[in-house]
C-alpha cells in the first residue's frame, strides 16, 4: 500500500483528500505547513507528497527545496494560483506536476496514481542499456547517476527520466505531448508547458551555455531531440 503525505493548512481540503485517497486504498500522513512535511518525510516517510504553495510557518516551495536534498518522491504541487510563477518555480526545484484549486478529485488521483506507477517503475525497463553515452553525457541506469564529461550531473527524478527517454532515441524527434505520454504515464494534459519547464531547467545542468545548446536540442514546430553527433543540427 503506498503512503501519501498530503500538506495544506486548510483543513477541509486536507480532510477531502484524506477521504479520496484513502477510498482508493493508499494510507495517509497529514501536515499543516512546510516544516511539518519535512519532519514526516524525515520520520516517517511516504511515497507521494501533496504540497499546498501558500502556507504559513514555512510555504511549500521552500519546504519542497529541503525536502529534495534528502529525497526523491514524486510531489506534486497544490495552488490557488492562477499565475504560472509558482508552479514554474515550483518546478524547477524538483516538483513533478501541479494541480490548480479547486481542483477535480478524479484528475487529482489519476495524477497520484501515475507518479507512483512511474515511481515504482522506476529503471524497471530490463530490454535498455544500463549505461548510455552521448557527446559526453553519460547516463548509469543502474545507479541513477549522470555525468557530464565526467563530472556528475544532479538531475531530479523527471529531469532524470526526460534525458534517459531521449537519449534511448538519440536523434529522434519528440513532441512535448509523446515525452509527457512516455515519461508521466498519462495523458498529455498541460503537456507543453510542464515539459518546457523541465527541459529548460534540464538543460541548465547539461549544457555548457543554455542559450546555444549542443546536446538537448529544440526543433521548432515539433519537439526535442538528443543531438548524437550524426546528423546536422
Amino acid at each position: 500500500m503506498a503512503t501519501v503525505l498530503v500538506c495544506d493548512d486548510e483543513k477541509d481540503i486536507v480532510s477531502a483528500l484524506n477521504i479520496y485517497l484513502t477510498g482508493e486504498g493508499y494510507e495517509v500522513l497529514t501536515a499543516e505547513n512546510g516544516q511539518e512535511a519535512i519532519d514526516v518525510m524525515k520520520e516517517k516517510g511516504a511515497d507521494l507528497l501533496l504540497l499546498d504553495i501558500m502556507m504559513p510557518v514555512m510555504d511549500g516551495i521552500e519546504a519542497l527545496h529541503r525536502i529534495r536534498e534528502f529525497s526523491n518522491v514524486p510531489v506534486i504541487l497544490l495552488t490557488a494560483k492562477s499565475e504560472d510563477t509558482d508552479k514554474v518555480l515550483g518546478l524547477g526545484i524538483g516538483a513533478d506536476d501541479y494541480v490548480t484549486k479547486p481542483f477535480n478529485p478524479v484528475e487529482l488521483l489519476a495524477r497520484v496514481k501515475s507518479q507512483l506507477r512511474r515511481y515504482m517503475m522506476l529503471g524497471g525497463a530490463a530490454s535498455t542499456p544500463d549505461t548510455i553515452s552521448i557527446g559526453g553525457i553519460e547516463l548509469d541506469d543502474r545507479s541513477k547517476e549522470v555525468t557530464l564529461d565526467g563530472e556528475p550531473v544532479n538531475l531530479t527524478k523527471t529531469e532524470y527520466e526526460i534525458l534517459k527517454f531521449l537519449m534511448e532515441h538519440p536523434g529522434q524527434v519528440f513532441s512535448p505531448k509523446e515525452i509527457y505520454e512516455k515519461v508521466w504515464s498519462d495523458n498529455a494534459v498541460g503537456a507543453e508547458n510542464i515539459v518546457a519547464v523541465h527541459v529548460r531547467h534540464l538543460r541548465e545542468k547539461i549544457e555548457i551555455d543554455p542559450a546555444n545548446p549542443r546536446h538537448l536540442l529544440v526543433v521548432w514546430g515539433r519537439g526535442y531531440k538528443i543531438f548524437d553527433g550524426s546528423e546536422n543540427r
